[in-house]
């Protein structure tokens, strides 16, 4: 396990979210005190739909794709729910009940996260069980966030939808703190961003090129660069 001066390195980025930052020291120095390392190359899979609770995570580098998957064999549909960057911090629903994971979390590029082990964890709460509640404002966010994306889908339209995926990746979905900075390379295929906001990967080729007419994105293989941030949010009115 590495030591508390191993993880020091990540301070920076575990300081830009806010979650972390609001936490009381000394359930930020437990977490960390518990945490292990874990390195991830593209593509490998951190845990799968039903597999056991194994823990929290911290995301400090790369990016991970989280996923569901609906339908049998060939008829089967991925469902990419959302791209995670740093600071994101998530897993813990499963601590919370003690049970299977709900989707899939992917390296979509190669990864850097702090893992506190899910017994580890539960044994530290049980004796401090005065911060759970800090962790119920991690995952309140996450509801939060999802009602939000619940309601877009049902009412806005596809270019308005993406303009607001867009910002939310780039503002760390609302986890980095107010003097934080956006994220403005985002490391995201326009398959990946047709399948987060429900359409055809035509229909989003043909939103991004009109961003890019407008001088708002710059589109590069694998990723999407943001131009003008304050032109795209003000296309999320």
């Amino acid at each position: 396990m590495p030591s508390m001066t191993d993880l020091s390195r990540y301070l920076p980025v575990l300081n830009s979210g806010r979650w972390f930052t609001q936490l009381p020291a000394e359930f930020a120095q437990a977490l960390l005190q518990m945490a292990k390392l874990r390195t991830l190359q593209t593509g490998d899979a951190l845990f799968l739909r039903d597999s056991p609770p194994c823990g929290l995570y911290a995301l400090v580098s790369g990016a991970i794709r989280i996923s569901g998957q609906s339908g049998v064999r060939n008829d089967a549909r991925e469902a990419l729910l959302v791209m995670l960057t740093p600071p994101q911090w998530f897993g813990e629903i499963s601590v919370f009940d003690g049970s299977a994971r709900t989707h899939h979390a992917h390296a979509a590029e190669p990864c850097t996260l702090l893992q506190v082990p899910h017994e580890e964890l539960l044994a530290w709460l049980q004796a401090h069980p005065a911060y759970w509640r800090h962790l119920a404002v991690l995952m309140a966010d996450k509801l939060r966030m999802a009602f939000v994306s619940m309601e877009e889908q049902t009412v806005l339209s596809a270019p308005l939808r993406l303009a607001r995926r867009l910002v939310g990746m780039a503002q760390g979905y609302g986890q980095r703190t107010e003097d934080g900075s956006t994220q403005r390379v985002l490391a995201v295929t326009q398959e990946e961003l047709a399948l987060m906001i429900g359409v055809s990967r035509q229909t989003t080729n043909q939103i991004l090129n009109d961003l890019k007419g407008r001088h708002i994105l710059r589109i590069q293989r694998g990723e999407l660069e943001i131009l003008d941030l304050a032109g795209l949010r003000a296309l999320c009115q």
